[in-house]
């Protein structure tokens, strides 16, 4: 997998993965970071906009002068131009970094990030989390969210594992990788929300961070007796 991170990040990264301890995988986009509004945001300070539509950033994107939609190439660039600025833009979800925190302290829970963007941006996105109080380690890959759980489940394949992530796709690829995760969908953009695809079988929807924690911390307290 390519990974573009500092060599403590790694080390991090590392010590993780040799834990026994619950596994708590956290999305970035729309689960720990606001993504949606500030980037509708940004397209507005460049005479876009955004109609929430359908479910997909291509097709709901407009000129403003015009009310043509944009093509999908264009998108991809507005895309790289947030992600070159995003920590100018984003902010964190509500309750994210307390619900966090609680899990850590009370189950012993070790938080990882997992964010689906360049692995170039790693350092900026790092320092917009540390900023926040968000200092868990955090891996930026565009490859398959599963393939990076699988690297994180080598040593301890039957550690319990939280995961969240609004896109369905990835939580299919992190069922693939580990059957038992508890798999929870959350996306802080409510207007999306009624677009949503159909969730995969196992994955449960929560509305926000208050609800994902008791979701977590039941699953944790759970299967705290088989470990």
């Amino acid at each position: 997998m390519a990974f573009d991170m500092t060599a403590e990040e790694i080390r991090r990264i590392e010590a993780l993965a040799r834990s026994k301890s619950p596994l708590i995988v956290c999305d970035v986009d729309e689960v720990v970071l606001e993504f949606v509004a500030p980037f509708i945001r940004f397209l507005e300070s460049r005479e876009h906009e955004f109609r929430s539509d359908s479910f997909h950033l291509t097709g709901n994107i407009y000129v403003k002068n015009t009310g043509h939609p944009v093509e999908k190439k264009n998108i991809s660039r507005f895309l790289n131009d947030f992600f070159a600025e995003h920590d100018g833009w984003q902010t964190p979800v509500s309750e994210a970094r307390a619900s966090l925190q609680s899990l850590e302290a009370e189950h012993g829970a070790e938080v990882v990030f997992l964010t689906a963007m360049p692995p170039r941006h790693h350092a900026r996105r790092r320092g917009l989390l540390d900023a926040h109080g968000l200092t868990q380690p955090m891996i930026a890959t565009e490859d398959a969210k599963g393939q990076a759980l699988a690297v994180l489940l080598q040593t301890h394949p039957d550690r319990p594992v939280a995961f969240l992530d609004d896109l369905p796709a990835n939580h299919l690829s992190i069922l693939e990788a580990a059957p038992a995760t508890l798999a929870l969908h959350m996306m802080a953009y409510e207007p999306l929300r009624r677009h949503l695809p159909p969730l995969p079988d196992g994955v449960k929807s929560v509305k926000d961070w208050p609800q994902a924690r008791t979701e977590i911390s039941t699953f944790l307290a759970n299967t705290a007796g088989l470990r």
